[in-house]
């Protein structure tokens, strides 16, 4: 018969007792799965009127080292001979400057809706002529205006570029990414504020990101249930109208509020993403096929050019002569027959197509024909 140890005889009934409900609520803990939470409303909806704007502007870039513009690009050198004469420096009208430090570049950048006079944003400075690389170069002040013509934004700094480029003197390139396009870190400053409305009368739209009744629905109903009946009203699928205060701070305040609900989620249409130009496929949860057999097979042509070199005899006054040989091979494979059963999700499908051997777009042309054919149990897409 097993005895307790004289140690743990001596141990009071209250302490064990003590220990064993601590054991039974710490087992308990590690069993409870977290709920799932709802997304609050700021992941649905943004506010009429506040959102981003885009400006552009044209300038030069300069400090390049012999990569810039060539002597095609001559807006490069118009540009430079313009700045000069700010600077007051004038050249003769029939001398046309070439440099390849400079190259000439357009400047882009995305004015963040609420962004006050003398804060930062990024700009992306890319190459408008021939310019091989603008590594090394620095952007020169560029106004940055928006579709309205005014400028908002003033842009200059030291360029960022993550790719390179080499070139040997016999014609031989190494490139990598893109040299020709590069970021200016807060290289451009804010000049002149863009007003963001307020709403008028006391309302205010929330748009959704993506249109749908459901959800609108929820958002309004979770509005109501915070702040009163009738406070907010879902026009349509894609706006719900809220009543706000008047007052500018109790407005921001209840923004804040209205932002942080908690709103039940919608099911969404399970969707397949192709894009037909990279060969990428991107499948969200649950999309499935019915039952259906796919063949496929692939009719492949080769043609390989050789060149050919006709010497003449020695001392036969003739000319070295060279033509091109082509040669073309057309080879058809074997048709693959594939059946999958009911229920299958489609990523099993794009793998099981993968390991036989289909391109992608092979991959491409099948999801397509299921599609058409009805057999796919969710959206398509091809961007």
């Amino acid at each position: 018969m097993f005895r307790m140890p004289d140690a743990l005889s001596r141990v009071p009934r209250w302490f064990n007792a003590l220990t064993l409900s601590a054991t039974i609520v710490m087992l308990s803990m590690t069993t409870i799965t977290p709920a799932s939470h709802a997304q609050t409303v700021r992941h649905y909806v943004n506010v009429e009127g506040v959102r981003d704007n885009q400006l552009v502007g044209y300038g030069l870039v300069v400090g390049l080292a012999g990569t810039g513009d060539g002597p095609r690009s001559r807006h490069s050198g118009q540009s430079l001979a313009n700045l000069l004469k700010q600077f007051g420096v004038s050249m003769p009208e029939n001398v046309q400057l070439r440099s390849r430090n400079v190259a000439a570049v357009m400047v882009s950048a995305t004015y963040p809706s609420g962004f006050l006079r003398g804060q930062t944003i990024d700009v992306t400075v890319s190459s408008m002529g021939d310019a091989r690389s603008l590594r090394g170069g620095t952007l020169l002040l560029t106004q940055l205006r928006a579709v309205d013509g005014q400028t908002y934004a003033l842009a200059q700094g030291n360029l960022v570029v993550s790719g390179m480029q080499a070139e040997g003197r016999s014609g031989s390139r190494v490139q990598k990414n893109t040299p020709t396009a590069g970021r200016v870190p807060n290289g451009a400053t804010i000049e002149q504020e863009i007003p963001v409305p307020a709403g008028e009368g006391g309302a205010m739209r929330l748009s959704l990101k993506r249109p749908d009744f459901q959800l609108a629905a929820n958002i309004a109903d979770a509005i109501n249930t915070r702040f009163g009946e009738r406070t907010a009203l879902a026009r349509n699928g894609s706006t719900v109208e809220v009543t706000a205060p008047d007052d500018a701070d109790a407005r921001v305040r209840f923004l804040a509020e209205v932002h942080a609900l908690p709103v039940p989620g919608v099911s969404r249409v399970p969707r397949a993403v192709i894009n037909a130009r990279s060969g990428t496929v991107v499948i969200s949860q649950g999309v499935t096929v019915r039952p259906v057999a796919v063949s496929h097979g692939s009719l492949r042509v080769t043609v390989t050019e050789s060149p050919v070199i006709a010497q003449p005899a020695p001392f036969s006054r003739g000319r070295t002569a060279g033509a091109a040989r082509s040669r073309v091979d057309v080879a058809e494979d074997e048709m693959d027959i594939h059946v999958w059963p009911a229920g299958v999700d489609l990523q099993t499908i794009v793998d099981s197509l993968r390991r036989s051997g289909a391109t992608p777009d092979d991959v491409i042309s099948i999801l397509q024909a299921l599609d058409e054919a009805g057999a796919l149990n969710g959206e398509l897409h091809v961007i």
